[in-house]
């Protein structure tokens, strides 16, 4: 089995955003970046599955030379090799980074490596889109389920559930196929010291794609403004009862 997981390298979700003065971009040099959950579940299952059967895994990313973290951090817990489609710190459309991602795996195949299995995460933590594994699925002419919480290699096909419904929905599908996957199908482990050393060693493959944009185009990013709440002081003990009861009349509640 040969397994390929596309992560993002996405702002940590904790950190405050800022913008560039243009207001075209994410000013990054306070923040810290990261992988979004699901994507660390993807990378996570992967590994698991190749533990299990067998064969080889690949991570892949479209991002600056920084992303090689999060490529290596997805190394250092057990995949084999990775991919940066190496870009400057502009953000890519959807429709651009799946065409980036379909050149890649078409280059890989001819170069005698294919993919049984295409690995998402269901969304990204930054843009949410929804939209890259369906994307390539669909330009791979792949069959693609979205937002699984199981997995399970059957020789040859894979048996996937997902939430829907009340219940479960299972589907049985043929490889190669593509799937996106979300937080909670599995716990991803904490890379070990030595497999953080082993991954500092391996070598990371660098593919320049072509920025082939062809959705609708950014103009502004804005921040949304930030609530402010305000605490008035109503009394202590007793002495606060009147003014409770004054609020709560003019709220109409008694």
């Amino acid at each position: 089995m040969n397994i390929l997981v596309c992560i993002k390298r996405a702002p940590d979700t904790g950190a405050k955003i800022s913008l560039t003065e243009d207001q075209r971009g994410i000013d990054t040099r306070y923040l810290g970046f990261t992988v979004s959950p699901h994507e660390e579940c993807a990378v996570e299952e992967a590994v698991r599955l190749i533990e299990k059967h067998g064969g080889t895994s690949t991570v892949l990313t479209l991002g600056p030379d920084e992303a090689t973290e999060q490529l290596r951090a997805a190394m250092s817990i057990g995949i084999d090799n990775a991919i940066l489609l190496a870009t400057d710190s502009s953000e890519w459309d959807p429709l651009a980074t799946a065409r980036a991602i379909v050149d890649a795996v078409r280059a890989q195949q001819e170069a005698g490596t294919t993919f049984d299995l295409l690995l998402f995460g269901n969304e990204s933590a930054d843009s949410g889109g929804y939209q890259v594994g369906i994307r390539v699925a669909h330009a791979l002419d792949m069959p693609c389920v979205t937002g699984i919480k199981a997995i399970e290699y059957l020789d040859g096909t894979v048996r996937v559930r997902r939430e829907g419904g009340g219940g479960w929905e299972i589907f049985e599908v043929p490889l190669p196929a593509v799937f996106t996957v979300k937080e909670g199908i599995n716990l991803p482990r904490y890379p070990s010291l030595p497999g953080r050393l082993r991954a500092k060693k391996k070598p990371i493959e660098r593919i320049k794609p072509a920025c082939s944009p062809g959705g609708p185009e950014m103009i502004r990013l804005a921040v949304p403004q930030e609530e402010k709440s305000q605490v008035v002081v109503l009394g202590e003990g007793a002495g606060a009862a009147p003014k409770v009861v004054e609020i709560l009349q003019d709220l109409g509640l008694v």
